[in-house]
């Protein structure tokens, strides 16, 4: 039997301070190839980890290991490693091609595979080619944005950290740039993209950390952590032509907790068994022929997920 591939990111026991305060706190989590989103609120200690794993500071505690080696003072590492980190520094006098020709470059390319790399790079990253002459000094944030996620992938890394990486793009510009992280992964390579606007997340991986006070509170997909949250009920909403008379009967139903009606035809259903609670709606809504509009839970999402947690 084949043993299992190591993780690609490991962090153990984990802990990093400075003075009083506490960044973050006994850290464990392993990580494979794939997408995975680091979120939390400002202050939850992601930047702190991102710093920790691309070798900027070293654990007060603990061991940290990309790729099977510590990253600390490993220059040789970084050359399978990319990093956007989310404070904005570029060459303002170099053009585009320029800048992420010079930082493949530093990782060992010649200057001729570092010219095809960042041309291959930024045209992926979907700068436009006529802004390509330009000085980065003159160019837009969006713009920036693009170049410098492109000198992180230029040099196709097995490893990928992201630090805020959609700010300061249009729509647009944060659908293609999502679309590429995917490609990524599918690759093979393993992402970590840290976020604080959670719908970004929710649209780009199902795959998340989430930290909160430096500690990591949960992991696994959306739905996954949702499921471990037995002690808050589920809420389902739905919009009929008779919202009283199918809460009056929903409420006969064991696996109902609650009912509320809401206005403009909705009910709010509560329950901490949903996978008793959807069948028991769509049968009595049959049954009675209610004619139903709308049907979904405000819970299942990213956002309900990170309020329940933090709350508790």
């Amino acid at each position: 039997m084949t043993p299992p591939a190591p993780p690609l990111l490991e962090v153990r026991g984990c802990s990093r301070w400075y003075g009083p305060v506490i960044a973050l706190n006994s850290m464990n989590l392993a990580l494979g190839p794939g997408l995975t989103a680091l979120v939390g609120p400002n202050g939850a200690g992601k930047s702190t980890l991102l710093r920790l794993l691309t070798g900027e500071i070293r654990p007060s505690a603990g061991r940290v290991l990309v790729l099977g080696e510590d990253p600390w003072n490993n220059p040789g590492l970084f050359r399978r490693v990319g990093y956007c980190p989310e404070q904005d520094a570029l060459y303002e006098e170099m053009d585009a091609p320029g800048f992420v020709s010079y930082m493949m470059r530093l990782r060992g390319f010649d200057p001729a595979a570092a010219r095809t790399r960042s041309e291959a790079a930024l045209a992926a990253c979907g700068l436009p080619a006529e802004a390509w002459g330009r000085k980065v000094g003159g160019y837009s944030k969006g713009m920036r944005q693009r170049v410098r996620i492109a000198q992180a992938v230029a040099h196709d890394p097995e490893v990928l950290f992201l630090d805020e990486p959609l700010t300061g793009l249009d729509p647009v510009g944060r659908r293609e740039l999502r679309t590429l992280f995917r490609s990524l992964a599918e690759r093979g390579t393993s992402i970590l993209l840290s976020s604080h606007v959670l719908h970004e997340v929710e649209a780009t991986t199902d795959r998340i950390l989430l930290l909160h006070r430096s500690r990591l509170l949960a992991e696994g997909t959306v739905q996954e952590i949702r499921d471990l949250l037995d002690e808050h009920p589920r809420s389902v909403e739905v919009s009929c032509d008779r919202p009283r008379d199918l809460a009056r009967s929903l409420l006969a139903h064991a696996a109902v907790e609650g009912v509320r009606v809401a206005g403009d035809g909705t009910i709010v259903v509560q329950s901490r068994d949903p996978a008793a609670l959807y069948p028991a709606i769509v049968r009595t809504v049959v049954e009675e022929g209610h004619a139903v509009t709308r049907m979904e839970s405000p819970d299942d999402d990213l956002e309900a997920v990170f309020r329940y947690l933090v709350r508790g």
